[in-house]
């Protein structure tokens, strides 16, 4: 008998005659059982091919950006904007008092934000003292000191004696203080003598003695110009709400009227005391004293061309420095903005500080909300919506940690100081994003992976020397590991692959099945 050939002798599938096959009862039920098996695991696993995951992917930051956007709102709760200022500090650089970008809105006592902004300027044109007066402080004190030195007692006899009294809240320690100094005495001088000027035009008249010359200097004085030392007076500048030194303010009939803010010369002085008077007199009151005050500044003060130059360059802008409402009702300041800072680790701080003043640290808070805080460029509400669909849940949270956190300090010289661990996240856009066509080029782009910023966020309060101006202070580190989400689908041969296992396992293992219980059926029949 000649050998089968081998192809022929290959046969897996080899037939049972029919006859010798047997249908159980048993056998029909696990069949059934089998079938269902079956169908529920085919129907699991379309519904898994036909469905995506999300998968995250970790590798190197390879972001080639220069810089970053920093995208915040802040609320600073007991710091007016006239002296909220925001820093940008890293190891590239520093960029101090940051204005582009940047608005500011004065807050009131009730934390409303008011319709309009704060004007950003950077009190670079605000002449801080007089250049013309030549004399030391010393010089003019030689015949006596004008200007006069108040105490908390002798602070209120003065607003009951004088309508008018301005006051210069200083400490002996600040540099701007000493600056000032002799401008403010000659100041108090010009005041004496308008004084002396009018009791005697009225000398002719009026036969006067020692006392009653006096009585009278003081009865024509135009404006009481006075002075506190805010480092002998500390709890009493601490009642006056003193910030800065110097601060200057002005008294009518005992009520505060507002803090100067102008160029801190003799003659730019006097035309704000000339409209002051003229607010509280009315401008066609017939015994103004204001103008005889301006005639003798200028005849003291401007001898030269010089002279006449420097105070026709300050009065040009002079409209620019006028209180527009009583800042006593606005002591905070909403910051926001965004800021463009180098892709390397560093800080942003929102500190007080300003050019023509010096600070008082004790009376500095730096108590603030974060509304908004986030890196990258800024989510439309219709990206929140529909562009964040590629990430896993809760992600929009992790790109801004800070929103909606107060942070408030109770004691003096401490600050909260906020530690940012930013990590680079890149997705896929939405389903049914169309590519752009690029007409130079003459194909479609492909399309590019959102970029967002996830945060690790931690802050911690930090404390001050006295001497040391507390300032909110943000440290951001840049995490040299990126992440990515992607989503991702099985291919066709995993998925009919998986079919056949299904199939083929389920039939094994029923078979099995039944093959042990008829094993065990047949040893009890015996």
């Amino acid at each position: 008998m000649r050998n089968r050939p081998f192809i022929a002798n290959l046969d897996m599938y080899r037939k049972v005659p029919v006859d010798l096959l047997e249908g159980t009862r048993r056998g029909s039920i696990l069949s059934t059982i089998a079938v269902a098996t079956m169908t529920i695991l085919f129907l699991l696993e379309t519904k898994a091919f036909f469905s995506t995951q999300l998968k995250t992917n970790l590798a190197l930051d390879s972001n080639e950006d220069a810089q970053i956007r920093v995208n915040f709102n802040i609320t600073m709760m007991d710091l007016k904007c006239e002296f909220a200022t925001i820093d940008v500090v890293s190891v590239l650089g520093t960029q101090q008092n940051v204005t582009q970008h940047v608005q500011k809105y004065p807050i009131d006592q009730s934390g409303v934000r008011r319709t309009y902004q704060q004007r950003n300027r950077l009190q670079h044109d605000v002449q801080l003292f007089d250049a013309t007066i030549e004399e030391t402080i010393e010089e003019l004190h030689a015949d006596g000191e004008d200007a006069v030195s108040l105490d908390e007692t002798t602070f209120e006899i003065a607003l009951e004696e004088n309508d008018y009294v301005f006051v210069d809240f200083f400490a002996n320690w600040c540099s701007h203080c000493r600056d000032l100094a002799p401008t403010w005495e000659t100041l108090a001088e010009v005041m004496w003598q308008a004084a002396e000027n009018r009791v005697e035009a009225h000398s002719e008249v009026h036969k006067y003695s020692d006392e009653d010359y006096d009585e009278a200097m003081k009865v024509e004085l135009p404006v009481l110009i006075a002075k506190v030392d805010c480092v002998d007076h500390h709890d009493f500048c601490m009642n006056q709400e003193i910030r800065a030194y110097p601060t200057l303010k002005f008294f009518v009939d005992g009520e505060e009227k507002g803090v100067y803010q102008g160029h801190r010369t003799v003659v730019e002085f006097t035309h704000f005391i000339a409209e002051m008077e003229k607010e509280h007199k009315g401008h066609k009151h017939h015994d103004l004293k204001a103008g005889e005050i301006k005639e003798i500044a200028t005849d003291r003060l401007i001898q030269t061309k010089e002279h006449e130059d420097y105070a026709r360059a300050l009065s040009a802008t002079r409209h620019q420095h006028q209180p527009s409402w009583n800042e006593e009702e606005h002591p905070g300041c909403q910051l926001s903005g965004f800021l463009l800072v180098d892709r390397a680790p560093g800080n942003f701080h929102i500190q007080a500080q300003s050019r023509g003043h010096d600070l008082a640290a004790h009376m500095t808070n730096v108590s603030h909300v974060i509304n908004h805080l986030s890196f990258g460029k800024p989510f439309s509400n219709y990206f929140i919506k529909k562009g964040l669909q590629n990430t896993p849940a809760g992600f929009l949270e992790t790109t801004r940690p800070f929103d909606g956190n107060v942070y408030v300090t109770h004691k003096e010289h401490e600050a909260h100081h906020h530690y940012l661990k930013v990590i680079t996240t890149e997705f896929d856009p939405e389903s049914g994003t169309k590519k752009q066509y690029d007409k130079k080029k003459g194909f479609y782009k492909p399309l590019e992976k959102n970029r967002a910023y996830q945060i690790l966020q931690s802050s911690q309060l930090s404390l001050y020397r006295a001497d040391i101006v507390p300032e909110a202070k943000f440290t951001y580190d840049l995490s040299p590991i990126a992440v990515s989400y992607e989503r991702t689908s099985r291919a066709w041969y995993d998925y009919f692959t998986s079919l056949m296992a299904i199939i083929g396992g389920t039939f094994t293992v029923v078979g099995m099945l039944e093959s042990g219980i008829h094993t065990i059926s047949s040893k009890k029949r015996r």
